[in-house]
């Protein structure tokens, strides 16, 4: 039997970081991933944590622990699939480590992704976002930082851990015209930014607390500024925008939401799902095609390149013969008379 603790330990804090290079947003993913995995298995076979074996973590224990993600902790199918992914990573640094477990690991490896529904995206059209970055109060230090993370998320696109990440170094000539984006798979991207967003971010480093971090975004003890802390703070803003654009009130607003409304009005404004893609910084272009099913316009550029096909109306007539009629009756799913 093979204890799990060392090997986890490793694989979080050498592999991860060291050998493959993720970003420490997607160490702190799988990490959580795992504290998950682990007391689900300590609870379920009576140990201590430190006393479970990788062994303890066949099919059945990992499929039980899927089924509890997505049953027993309320979360979406895509969540569950994520948390698949960490441990099918994890298996796979196993396999050549432990060629006793190689079985084991390739087993779980095996275990399917569920499908899930490609859903239309939220985003806010751009009175929303007018009502919504104007809600901080910038007569406040937390309003004047909380503009300047609102205009810089949705006017960079960024990703919530791409903002709450950046340092006064990712400005390269301290002008703030540009800023330098480490995204998600290590991949770079400079962005200009409009004066709008500039202002904001000067209004913010002027007062903001000289201390250590060298994260821009702060929260009110000086520490750098957390993902939950970001969507604490733009759910509060969504309250005050709601009572002025009413609309909001209709939309769940998260703060990937502010990157959705980015491609949108990129989208909108270039007519290049290319260029939104290279804004966004995606790996690939299919990625990016989620915004042209959510695009109204898209669709009705369509319709009024092709135009209606002349079909002349029709007037049904039942079938007058028994057998038809019963045919009939059966394909369209009605229970045949007798």
């Amino acid at each position: 039997m093979t204890a799990l603790a060392p090997h986890l330990s490793a694989y979080l804090r050498e592999h991860l970081p060291r050998e493959r290079a993720v970003s420490p947003h997607t160490v702190k993913t799988y990490a959580n991933c795992f504290v998950l995995l682990v007391k689900f298995a300590a609870d379920r076979l009576k140990r201590r944590p430190t006393d479970l074996e990788i062994e303890d973590f066949g099919t059945d224990m990992i499929m039980a622990f899927l089924d509890h993600v997505e049953n027993g902790r309320g979360s979406c199918v895509r969540t569950r699939n994520g948390r698949l992914a960490a441990i099918r990573s994890f298996f796979r640094y196993i396999e050549y480590r432990l060629p006793a477990c190689l079985d084991q690991a390739l087993r779980v490896r095996a275990i399917p992704t569920k499908k899930t529904d490609k859903v239309l995206i939220d985003y806010l059209d751009r009175a929303e976002i007018k009502a919504l970055l104007n809600a901080p109060d910038p007569r406040t230090r937390l309003g004047t930082r909380d503009r300047a993370m609102l205009h810089l998320t949705y006017a960079g696109g960024l990703r919530v851990s791409e903002l709450v990440s950046l340092q006064l170094r990712d400005f390269p000539d301290r002008s703030l015209s540009t800023v330098h984006i480490m995204g998600k798979g290590r991949r770079e991207r400079v962005l200009p930014l409009w004066k709008e967003t500039q202002f904001a971010l000067r209004a913010w480093l002027a007062i903001r607390p000289q201390v250590q971090a060298t994260e821009i975004f702060l929260n009110a003890n000086g520490q750098p500024l957390t993902r939950d802390g970001f969507a604490f703070r733009l759910a509060e803003h969504v309250k005050t925008a709601a009572a002025k654009q009413p609309s909001i009130h209709r939309k769940r607003v998260t703060p990937h939401v502010l990157r959705h409304s980015c491609a949108m009005h990129t989208l909108a404004a270039t007519g290049d799902i290319r260029k939104v893609a290279l804004w966004l910084g995606h790996a690939s272009i299919q990625s990016t095609e989620t915004y042209l099913r959510a695009d109204p316009e898209e669709k009705l550029q369509i319709l009024e390149a092709h135009g209606a096909p002349g079909i002349k109306p029709g007037r049904f007539k039942a079938p007058s013969d028994a057998l038809m009629l019963v045919l009939n009756e059966a394909r369209n799913g009605c229970s045949p008379k007798s």
